[in-house]
């Protein structure tokens, strides 16, 4: 850890005002490096009071994201993930997936903002800065193509038990990808996956998670306006850190435990769509349909005005009124 990232260290484990004298001693450098090391913190987004005479402190609605806030959070497990924070790319997926190939497993991309964020379909995801936590991990399954699908529900299920832990809220999901709060949007999930040709198999997934923490202060564009949603109305200090953590610390654990499929049932009783009628959007047009279930593929079964069933493995769908 450099003398910043230690100077960040001491500030985020308290909440009172340190002063120079005693941050140059705990460091030791002057008082001259400590004021150089604050306004590089500034520049990087960490909002930082300076108080004559009493010295500095984090503001209490500080919200950077730093790799090393993260490593803290996740404790014990910290050892398993080579953690990058960056403070804007493109888009995290992307920028991982053009150097996935030397890269071990669990690398994991956070960027403050995106560029040119990503959703699916190749639709646009607002990443602001400041208000939203973009992160992309790479994982090495040893799956077939056909259950490629279970990464993005387990993901799922790991971002409504990090909301749940953090935000005391449980969300729902709406199939496939989508995360629920009071009806709206908070958090969009897309897996990449690239294939082993000789095999079929599946040799990496770069599995992206984008959340609404906080809504960004000019509001979410008009597009958007009617559907998208925030975890919380305002900034909680380093809760993009936690965040991060917290969704880390869970899809580990269930990853773990991939082959037995436990997320499964949990996966199923938060989906919101089952009972509903809906549009099932296809290339050439949309029918509509009731849906079922959720089955033990993660798919989902739906009923057409037919009576035909299908099992539903990967597409889009909307919500009809009731």
């Amino acid at each position: 850890m450099d003398k910043k990232e230690t100077l960040l260290n001491i500030l985020e484990h308290t909440d009172a005002f340190i002063s120079g004298s005693e941050l140059a001693a705990r460091l030791g450098v002057t008082r001259a490096a400590v004021w150089k090391y604050i306004r590089m913190l500034e520049g990087e987004g960490c909002e930082i009071e300076a108080v004559t005479n009493r010295g500095y402190r984090l503001s209490p609605s500080n919200d950077m994201i730093t790799a090393e806030g993260i490593r803290r959070e996740l404790g014990e497990l910290s050892g398993q993930f080579s953690i990058e924070v960056v403070r804007e790319c493109t888009s995290t997926n992307s920028v991982l997936k053009e150097k996935a190939a030397g890269l071990p497993e669990w690398y994991t991309l956070i960027a403050g903002s995106q560029s040119d964020g990503r959703g699916r379909r190749n639709r646009s995801f607002h990443s602001p800065a400041g208000t939203g936590l973009y992160m992309s991990v790479l994982l090495r399954p040893q799956l077939p193509i056909g259950d490629a699908v279970l990464i993005t529900a387990a993901a799922a299920v790991a971002v409504c038990r990090a909301l749940e832990e953090l935000s005391g809220v449980c969300p729902g999901i709406k199939w496939v990808n989508d995360i629920l709060l009071y009806g709206r949007k908070i958090c969009g999930i897309l897996s990449e996956a690239s294939l082993d040709m000789e095999s079929g198999a599946v040799e990496s997934v770069i599995l992206g998670v984008g959340i609404n923490v906080t809504p960004p202060a000019e509001g979410f564009p008009p597009a958007l306006s009617d559907t998208a949603g925030a975890v919380f109305p305002n900034r909680q200090r380093n809760m993009r850190s936690r965040m991060a953590a917290a969704f880390l610390r869970h899809f580990f654990r269930i990853y773990a435990d991939f082959p037995n499929r436990g997320f499964v049932p949990e996966y199923r009783s938060l989906n919101v769509l089952p009972g509903r009628r809906i549009l099932v959007l296809q290339a050439g047009g949309s029918r509509p349909a009731a849906a079922l279930d959720i089955d033990d593929r993660c798919r989902l079964t739906v009923r057409y005005d037919d009576g035909t069933q299908e099992a539903l493995s990967s597409g889009e769908v909307s919500v009809l009124p009731d």
